[in-house]
């Protein structure tokens, strides 16, 4: 292609999407486009949307009207928006936002080089190809930092929870076979990957459609013995699929962080019934006893929603009594988002918006309570950290111990000379002070 056409990225939304992000620059690149990191420099630019709840499809329309101005007053020529934004509301984003020249529903993301073409020729440009088919894995352009990189092994979700829209965004859910996954496990390692970080929308139920069980802890277990990387991280881990087999690999396998992301979302019977949630308040102790127990230090970070249609005085008392009982290492909590089309959308009995940010603040001071005595409780302790770069702000660098997942958790900053460190080592640090979520010490 003469006279490159210039392609920039705008990726919103979670980690999973980003992959999705990752393997469009890898077609667009490997097509003769020109991949640019300034918006401004950029021809054409694609936004890779969320839409999962009300802020994010905000934020996703936010930005297609920023990058909007681009075409009034720059060189840009087109937009194409892709992802969840674009699956969800398909053709109502031409007619709503008329400055969107191409729109890609999540089934179609192998679609974008056609996209792109037409776009460049001042065409418009639509495609919804079955989610429940697309190609999952492929090569991609890793934009993360090159010592750590998400890895997806699952797309789609069967959990059907009454508040979310994901399953008609997404599709229903289908594993990678193992092979795949654990030859772009040796791919990651051979460029350099120190830290992988295992996603998909339910981790946990991985090979139940491809092996007729859960093969989560199989799968760890041949990443660990087929690599070499020292960190395996998992997130968006469900209670109710929690087998003794996973607890033991996390329990014995020392390269798998001992740390697991566990969205428990409420612990009242009566929200996790309305929630069309799988399992009860008791299974929930249970998993989370368990996991203390037989996995001494391990982390836990989860996620709750207040606010969810019905949700009582007593509901959400119950809930902040389990997060003081449970002292979780890591928590977010979401105020309840009503997403048409979802079960919950129409529930009567919904909650007023003051109450439910209310609740939200109570939850989170709550949290912050115990994360502030667990932080102090790390004074004096060595914690070995992944060094992530140097601040010259505070002049110190940064990093992340196991105990803190990219992008969502806090950070440990460290004192040493200066150049004295590269990005993506390993140092050992010993912990001096705690402020708010992040500690700080010496570099030993």
């Amino acid at each position: 292609m003469t006279n490159k056409i210039k392609v920039g990225f705008v990726s919103l939304g979670c980690p999973k999407n980003q992959l999705d992000t990752e393997v469009m620059l890898h077609e667009l690149y490997s097509a003769g486009y020109e991949i640019v990191s300034e918006e401004i420099e950029a021809d054409v630019i694609v936004i890779n949307t969320c839409g999962f709840i009300e802020s994010a499809k905000q934020e996703a329309i936010d930005n297609i009207l920023d990058i909007a101005w681009l075409k009034e007053n720059r060189e840009l020529k087109a937009i194409i928006v892709t992802g969840c934004l674009a699956e969800r509301y398909r053709d109502e984003i031409f007619t709503q936002l008329p400055e969107v020249d191409a729109v890609l529903g999540v089934g179609s993301i192998h679609n974008i080089v056609s996209a792109a073409q037409a776009v460049t020729e001042g065409k418009k440009y639509s495609s919804y190809e079955d989610k429940n088919t697309v190609k999952l894995g492929g090569e991609r352009i890793i934009t993360t930092p090159e010592y750590y990189a998400y890895l997806k092994i699952a797309e789609g979700c069967d959990n059907r929870c009454s508040y979310c829209a994901i399953p008609s965004i997404r599709g229903s859910f289908r594993s990678r076979p193992m092979e795949d996954i654990v030859a772009e496990a040796k791919t990651l390692e051979e460029i350099g990957v120190k830290e992988l970080v295992i996603v998909a929308q339910d981790t946990t139920r991985y090979g139940l459609d491809l092996y007729g069980e859960y093969k989560l802890a199989e799968l760890l277990t041949r990443i660990t013995n087929e690599t070499s990387i020292p960190w395996i991280r998992v997130l968006y881990c469900y209670p109710d699929k929690i087998t003794n087999e996973l607890v033991e690999v996390f329990a014995t396998n020392e390269r798998v962080l001992k740390y697991i992301d566990l969205p428990i979302q409420h612990i009242s019977d009566n929200m996790l019934r309305a929630m069309n949630r799988h399992g009860d308040g008791k299974m929930i102790r249970e998993v989370v006893k368990k996991l203390r127990e037989r996995v001494p230090g391990i982390v836990i970070r989860t996620t709750v929603i207040v606010g969810f249609p019905g949700e009582t005085d007593e509901d959400f008392t119950e809930l902040c009594e389990f997060v003081k009982e449970a002292r979780f290492d890591r928590l977010g909590a979401f105020t309840f988002s009503r997403e048409e089309g979802t079960a919950a959308y129409d529930m009567e009995d919904q909650i007023d918006e003051q109450i439910k940010q209310d609740r939200y603040d109570i939850i989170m001071r709550t949290q912050g309570e115990i994360n502030e005595e667990q932080n102090s409780a790390m004074i004096g302790r060595v914690v070995n950290v992944l060094t992530e770069a140097y601040d010259p702000v505070s002049e110190a660098y940064y990093g992340r111990s196991a105990a803190d997942a990219p992008e969502i958790d806090g950070k440990v900053y460290f004192n040493a000379p200066k150049g004295s460190v590269t990005d993506g080592e390993f140092v050992k640090v010993k912990i001096t002070e705690a402020v708010d979520y992040d500690l700080v010490g010496d570099k030993i």
